[in-house]
């Protein structure tokens, strides 16, 4: 009789363990994104999915995420969109029905979010974007997409809140003829004549220009303190060595991609020109949510040991984008896109990630999250001059001659 005691309370005791761990081993929520693995956007939307990479796993490391009363781990669900608008349907179409993703990180940048905005929206499942930075986006009445992202209308005006207090009065802007720095130089322009600048240059040029010689003459002969052109790596790199050449010097230089290992091979004429960029391992912003600094560099050191580039800016952006996704699902505590949207909203401006501040208006665009300016100062490097809360270091104006 004893030992058929024993038997019963031990069989009982495995019941109860085996019940716990059923309990511990909650189906896990589905996250379904899209990586270019080939194509124009292959680097950066690599980039970005091994940022979400790092905040999948920091999330199971802690044992999931505290999901409606129980712990939830997350399973990553991609598919290869091949930088093709065209397969975006498709793949996003494919993980919602046949992988039944819960929710959805948007692919790279703003010409294949927008594609997967209208599949995510009949669907009626929940996105976040964290690359797509065209206001357009947002107009578009779509009620399931948020950003992480700052919107392109939003991304001049730290530069130009910096010129302002350094005293620029005179600015000329030039750009590339496409769509993202047409934009860039829009919003640049509306922002400058707001804030009482003296726009003297106001041009464009087109794509595939090797010669920059008459837009920075003209710039300087109309009195231009600052110097505020918006293209790619490429046309930069030409518009600083040229101004060498023909011994053109402005007060203040801002190139976007100015931080570029690229653009710094330039040397001594990349000093003291200023830059964009939403990362920088020296800002240190008031995190609220997700791993600090320090411990995001080692994290991705140690789950990408073989791969050869550091992490960047879109790695930021899309870790950034996970960890405002894990507290929105912890406040829903529902994977609906009408709670997660009002869990966004409820929590906008109490979220700061690595990447900045969240914070997003009624369409789901992103408001909070604020530019950083770097300027390449002589004998320091890459160093933040705004905003403010996180710079190191002063601008440097004028540049000395």
């Amino acid at each position: 009789m004893e030992g058929k005691r024993l038997l019963s309370i031990a069989a009982l005791a495995a019941a109860l363990i085996a019940t716990g761990a059923q309990a511990q081993d909650a189906a896990p929520l589905k996250v379904g994104i899209t990586v270019s693995n080939s194509g124009t956007f292959m680097l950066a939307s690599q980039s970005g999915e091994r940022g979400v990479r790092i905040w999948v796993d920091d999330v199971n490391r802690r044992g999931g995420i505290d999901f409606n009363g129980e712990k939830r781990k997350l399973e990553l669900v991609e598919l290869d969109d091949r930088s093709d608008k065209q397969m975006v349907p498709r793949v996003y179409e494919t993980m919602i029905t046949n992988d039944n993703v819960d929710v959805l990180i948007a692919p790279f940048g703003s010409t294949l979010t927008g594609v997967a905005a209208t599949v995510a929206e009949r669907n009626n499942k929940f996105m976040i974007s964290w690359s797509a930075s065209s206001d357009s986006i947002y107009e578009q009445g779509y009620k399931n997409i948020v950003s992480a992202v700052v919107p392109s209308s939003l991304i001049p005006g730290t530069n130009l809140r910096l010129l302002k207090e350094a005293g620029v009065k005179k600015i000329a802007i030039a750009y590339v003829d496409e769509a993202f720095p047409a934009s860039l130089a829009e919003a640049a322009y509306k922002e400058a004549t707001k804030m009482g600048f003296d726009v003297v240059m106001n041009e464009t040029y087109q794509k595939g220009t090797k010669d920059f010689s008459v837009i920075l003459q003209k710039a300087q002969a109309l009195g231009a303190e600052a110097f505020y052109p918006h293209s790619y790596e490429v046309d930069s790199i030409l518009m600083v060595k040229q101004m060498k050449e023909l011994d053109i010097h402005f007060a203040n230089v801002y190139m976007m991609y100015g931080s570029t290992p690229q653009f710094l091979e330039l040397g001594a004429a990349a000093d003291y020109i200023t830059s964009h960029t939403q990362y920088n391992p020296a800002v240190k912003w008031a995190i609220t949510d997700g791993l600090q600094n320090d411990a995001f560099v080692a994290r991705y050191k140690e789950l990408f040991p073989k791969v050869s580039y550091s992490e960047d800016f879109q790695t930021v952006l899309a870790y950034g984008a996970g960890v405002a996704l894990e507290r929105l699902l912890g406040e829903a505590k529902s994977t609906e896109p009408a709670k997660l949207k009002q869990a966004a909203l409820d929590l906008s401006g109490k979220i700061t990630t690595i990447s900045g501040k969240f914070a997003i208006d009624e369409t789901g665009k992103q408001i909070g999250m604020e530019p950083i300016v770097l300027q390449n100062q002589p004998g320091k490097g890459l160093v933040p001059v705004a905003p403010s809360e996180v710079a190191t270091e002063k601008l440097i104006y004028p540049i000395p001659q």
